[in-house]
């Protein structure tokens, strides 16, 4: 069969094995996928694949990401590769984060911070992208303590790892501890950050529970609701949540509203204001 293809076809095949392997792949495993030697030849002379460095080759629409990671032996990680995942990361973490082998010679563009550390789960040769145990254990290590928790919870809640198999992991004690504080159904990383920086309160805090018919972001003791504005918060969804406020103030909760931004580079603005509304005793049952 491959004997009565012209060279186009073989060329063409060649690259559409490539691009069923992700798109960047070795060499030696197109061969082992029956695309040959030339037929690879013929694919990187006819444009259809080019060479990203000895012994790999990309498909002509391959991921950028990915074929960086290739040209310098390295795989995307950490903050990287959990963004890749779509788990919460925050959302100011500048450069890309890359896992090498300690013992490898790939070098590194500016922008990139490499980890040497040996992963916790082999990475195969082919690999450009680590296992998610490798990336929340780099993730323990890099980021502080509440941003590793956000991304670590984002992880459980999407069901991308287990905790019985984190358990069974030689974790670093940092990890430990974020994987013996982590909760699994924290759906955001904004709820982490609230529950790790109220929890000195001593208070109950429930988050999204359903009250008159819409979801509210925290509940703080019996009546004490806060509700938290993203970047959607115009025009008809702000008419809506104004709407919800009032239901709830009429039912007796007292509701405090803040942003996102506000949350995140202001907290010390928001949480006096919930110190001076638990004082006033405004979480208490009416």
């Amino acid at each position: 069969m491959l004997a009565d293809m012209s060279p186009l076809e073989r060329a063409e095949r060649a690259m559409l094995i490539t691009r069923a392997l992700g798109g960047v792949a070795r060499v030696q495993t197109l061969q082992a996928n029956r695309a040959s030697r030339h037929d690879i030849g013929l694919a990187l002379k006819m444009g259809l694949l080019h060479r990203v460095r000895r012994g790999w080759v990309a498909d002509t629409s391959a991921d950028r990401m990915l074929v960086d990671a290739a040209r310098h032996s390295a795989v995307l990680t950490c903050i990287t590769q959990a963004k890749r995942l779509e788990l919460w990361v925050h959302d100011r973490v500048p450069g890309r984060h890359w896992g090498a082998d300690p013992h490898g010679a790939g070098g590194q563009p500016e922008d990139v911070h490499m980890h040497w550390a040996k992963p916790l789960i082999p990475r195969h040769p082919d690999a450009l992208e680590d296992p998610i145990e490798n990336v929340l254990a780099l993730v323990a290590d890099c980021e502080p303590h509440e941003r590793a928790l956000a991304t670590w919870e984002s992880a459980l809640n999407k069901r991308l790892v287990k905790r019985e198999v984190l358990q069974r992991l030689p974790l670093k004690r940092v990890a430990r501890d974020l994987l013996a504080e982590a909760v699994p159904f924290a759906d955001a990383g904004l709820e982490t950050y609230l529950r790790t920086r109220l929890r000195w309160l001593g208070l109950p805090l429930r988050f999204q529970i359903w009250i008159a018919g819409h979801r509210t972001d925290l509940l703080i003791g019996d009546r004490l609701i806060l509700q938290a504005d993203g970047a959607t918060h115009t025009g008809a969804q702000r008419n809506e949540d104004n709407h919800h406020d009032a239901e709830l103030q009429l039912m007796g909760y007292h509701v405090i509203r803040v942003g996102y931004r506000q949350i995140m580079e202001q907290w010390h603005v928001v949480q006096d204001l919930i110190m001076r509304a638990v004082a006033q005793g405004l979480h208490l049952p009416a």
